[in-house]
């Protein structure tokens, strides 16, 4: 059933991913996906209302052929014409319509595209009665129906959308030389038989220009989509490993989710994404998968991102505030040095796996607590830890919430100027820092980091509604409401244009 919004056709065509092999069955490639995107139909209504722009563009960014040609015409003999320097003037875009074609791909129809192409026309025709040769400035007043039934498929490296089923209907398309708005019958015998001529090329260009939009707007979405999923020597492969799964209601995207470091690729088991497990409720849904998160952590410690140096400062109040008391002597003496430091580090590839009630992270952990330049730290710890994990998004921020369940001490070393010290005291002091202090702080930071390359990628220019994450058994689903950034078309209409 057609429902009366536009829709952004071209860029539902490209939020799909560059692929390397396509598969035919979706059950088969559902096993190979570590990322899934629904779109529904709600949100083609936020995107529609950018549907105007792109037709425009295509309507003023073609480029017009000059015509040549001739005809032969009762009384008057052979008449030869050309068409030169055509361009488009007052330009407006009426009433859209769009559906979602189950299986196939998007029936996108605009109404009343209503255009003025000028130019110049020099034409000649001639008998034993009249012999004329002329070259006049011409107005082609249009009035034009588009239609695009772009069908979607898996090839050359992408998600590709066949726009050739494209056609045009001309409601009106009068041709005026001069301003003449009532030509005489001989004028008027001469630019009707032209008009079929201008319909053709105009249909050409359109259609054309239209099939080249897609193509890079597509390639403007991928590489956009690739620079947000990349930092430094880290990226992720969002290629597809199918064609998108096209219902009434919704389109589904399924990627691999691969990480990429130092010229390694990660590899995607078992991937446990069912259909069902997606819902219509909200506009967009993402659908990730553990298989997604662990390489990426194990890509960023092995990058070094999991490095954290606290000043004595902020430990001091962090301990003083948290704990019920410090009562190793030696530490707060440490504290007391202006350049004091601690040095916290992942020693070991943390590990995620998600359950109804969170993401449990189980991390490894390496401290010293230095009071002064290069010498001997003055505490060395190693722990063991497992943390209930979960996280929320609001005001463009990333909040996460830990709930620590099990803290393992692997090494405690406090050195005093005349011995070391380890018996359980030194244990218990850092178990119960870790818990209070360590998680709480790693968290903050976390939030803080990751909330900056999400900006900086630009999250934050979206308009992201009430959105709630959901982890369950071996995935996490995201679903939201959101604005279109007018930034973003903005951007590739510039582009395009130049």
């Amino acid at each position: 059933m057609s429902r009366k919004e536009s829709v952004f056709t071209l860029l539902l065509l490209s939020l799909f991913g560059p692929t390397y092999s396509c598969l035919k069955d979706p059950a088969a490639a559902y096993r190979h996906s570590g990322a899934v995107c629904r779109l529904t139909y709600p949100a083609a209504a936020v995107l529609n209302e950018k549907t105007t722009k792109v037709i425009e563009a295509a309507f003023q960014h073609a480029r017009y052929p000059s015509m040549q040609g001739e005809k032969s015409l009762p009384l008057i003999g052979k008449v030869s014409y050309g068409l030169e320097n055509l361009e488009i003037h007052n330009l407006s875009i009426g009433q859209s319509e769009f559906e979602l074609v189950p299986g196939k791909g998007i029936a996108l129809k605009i109404s009343n595209v209503s255009a003025v192409f000028k130019g110049t026309i020099l034409y000649g025709y001639g008998s034993w009665l009249i012999n004329v040769e002329q070259s006049l400035d011409l107005e082609i007043e249009s009035q034009i129906d588009l239609g695009i039934n772009p069908r979607l498929y898996c090839g050359k490296g992408k998600v590709a959308a066949d726009t050739s089923d494209c056609y045009l209907k001309f409601h009106k398309l009068r041709l005026h030389l001069q301003g003449d708005k009532e030509p005489n019958w001989l004028k008027k015998l001469f630019t009707d038989f032209i008009t079929f001529t201008v319909k053709l090329v105009v249909k050409g260009q359109i259609c054309k220009e239209i099939n080249k939009l897609a193509d890079i707007l597509s390639d403007f979405v991928q590489d956009t989509a690739a620079h947000f999923l990349s930092d430094g020597d880290i990226s992720v492969d969002i290629g597809v490993s199918t064609a998108p799964t096209i219902t009434a209601n919704y389109i589904e995207s399924y990627h691999k989710g691969l990480t990429n470091y130092n010229n390694t690729t990660s590899v995607l088991n078992e991937s446990v994404f069912h259909p069902s497990q997606l819902t219509e409720d909200r506009m967009l849904f993402f659908w990730f998968s553990d298989e997604l998160f662990n390489p990426l952590i194990a890509a960023a410690h092995h990058d070094g991102r999991f490095h954290l140096n606290v000043s004595s400062e902020e430990l001091s109040e962090l301990l003083k505030s948290n704990l019920s008391s410090v009562n190793m002597e030696h530490i707060q003496t440490c504290l007391a040095a202006a350049s004091a430091e601690l040095r916290v580090w992942s020693s070991a590839v943390p590990h995620l796996h998600t359950f109804n009630t969170g993401s449990r992270v189980s991390a490894q952990a390496r401290g010293e607590l230095h009071c002064g330049g290069q010498g001997t730290p003055a505490l060395v710890f190693e722990t063991r830890v497992l943390v209930d994990v979960t996280a929320s998004y609001a005001d463009k921020k990333l909040f996460l919430h830990g709930s620590p369940k099990e803290i393992s001490v692997l090494q405690a070393e406090i050195h005093s100027p005349d011995k070391v010290l380890q018996d359980e005291a030194q244990a218990h002091f850092i178990r119960e820092a870790v818990e209070k202090v360590g998680v709480p702080k790693v968290l903050s930071v976390l939030q803080v980091e990751i909330t900056r390359l999400l900006n900086k990628q630009g999250a934050n220019l979206f308009d992201i509604v009430d959105p709630e994450v959901l982890p369950q058994d071996g995935f996490i689903v995201t679903k939201m409401d959101f604005g279109f950034p007018h930034h973003l078309l903005v951007d590739f209409l510039q582009k395009t244009l130049q």
